[in-house]
C-alpha cells in the first residue's frame, strides 16, 4: 500500500485488468486515489479482482471489454465516463501472445492475425475511443504496457511484432496528442512472474541468471512505472519507452560472463 495520492478524483480505464500486470496496476491507480473501472474480456475474473479490491477499500468496478472487439471498446469508455464523470487515464495492458511453431511456416494467418488485432490493434481502438475523453479531462494520460520482445529476439514472432508496433504507435499519437494536452508513453517489461509462466519455476530460475539486478520481475515493478508515467510527475514526459526489465536489454551477461577467468 502506497501512501501517495497522485490520482485522487481521477477516472482510470484499465484494459486486460483481471489478473497479472494489469490487476497490478488497477490496484496501484487505486491505491493512489483513483476510482479504477477494471476491464478484461474474462468478465467473471474481472468482477472477482474488483471485488477483491473493494474489499480492500478501493474504488474499483468491472466491465466487459473485449479489446478485439469495436463495440465493446466502445461501450467501456462510455460506462467509464458515465460512471466517473471523466476519463483522465487509459492503460492499455491486454494481449494475446499465440507460441510460435517449430517452423516458421507452420504459423497460421489466423494465429498472426489474434496476437495483432488484441496487442496492437486493440489498443489502437482504445486510443481512439478514449481520446476525445482524455483532452476534456485536461490532464489525460495514456499509458500502454509493451514488452523486450519488441526491441530483441525473444521469441513469439506475432507478439513481438505487435508489441514493437507499440513502441511506434506511442511516438506518433504522442505527437498527435501534445498539442491536445494528453501525454503518451509506454512501459517495457522484461520477464514478469504472472500466471503465464505457472508450473515453470525451473525455466524462471535459469533466465533469473540473465537478468543484472538477479530476479525476475513482479507485476508491482511494472504498475510503478505505469504510475509514474499516468501521474503529474511525468508532465514533461511524453511519446517515451521507459524500459522497465531488471538490465536484460542494457547489459549482456551472457557475454560479460564470458570473459570472465574460468
Amino acid at each position: 500500500m502506497t501512501d501517495t495520492r497522485r490520482f485522487e478524483g481521477h477516472g482510470v480505464l484499465v484494459t486486460g485488468a483481471a489478473r497479472g500486470i494489469g490487476a497490478a496496476i488497477a490496484r496501484r491507480l487505486a491505491e493512489e486515489g483513483a476510482r479504477v473501472l477494471v476491464t478484461d474480456a474474462d468478465a467473471t475474473v474481472a468482477e472477482k479482482t474488483a471485488a477483491i479490491l473493494r474489499e480492500g477499500g478501493l474504488a474499483t468496478w468491472a466491465y466487459r471489454c473485449d479489446v478485439a472487439d469495436g463495440d465493446s471498446v466502445e461501450a467501456a469508455v462510455a460506462h467509464a465516463v458515465d460512471a466517473f464523470g471523466r476519463l483522465d487515464v487509459l492503460v492499455n495492458s491486454a494481449a494475446h501472445c499465440t507460441p510460435d511453431t517449430p517452423l516458421f511456416e507452420d504459423g497460421t494467418d489466423e494465429d498472426w492475425a489474434r496476437d495483432l488485432d488484441v496487442t496492437l490493434t486493440g489498443a489502437h481502438r482504445c486510443c481512439r475511443a478514449a481520446l476525445p475523453h482524455l483532452v476534456a479531462s485536461g490532464r489525460g494520460a495514456i499509458v500502454s504496457i509493451g514488452s523486450v520482445n519488441g526491441t530483441q529476439d525473444f521469441g513469439n514472432h506475432a507478439y513481438s511484432a505487435a508489441k514493437a508496433g507499440l513502441v511506434s504507435l506511442t511516438r506518433t499519437l504522442a505527437g498527435h496528442a501534445a498539442a491536445r494536452g494528453v501525454r503518451v508513453n509506454l512501459v517495457m517489461p522484461g520477464t514478469v512472474r504472472t500466471s503465464a509462466w505457472e508450473g515453470r519455476d525451473a525455466e524462471l530460475d535459469r533466465i533469473r541468471g540473465l537478468y543484472p539486478l538477479g530476479r525476475i520481475g513482479e507485476p508491482d515493478d511494472i504498475a510503478a512505472a505505469v504510475a509514474f508515467l499516468a501521474s503529474r510527475d511525468a508532465a514533461w514526459i511524453t511519446g517515451t519507452t521507459l524500459t522497465v526489465d531488471g538490465g536484460l536489454t542494457a547489459v549482456n551477461t551472457g557475454f560479460r560472463t564470458a570473459l570472465r577467468p574460468s
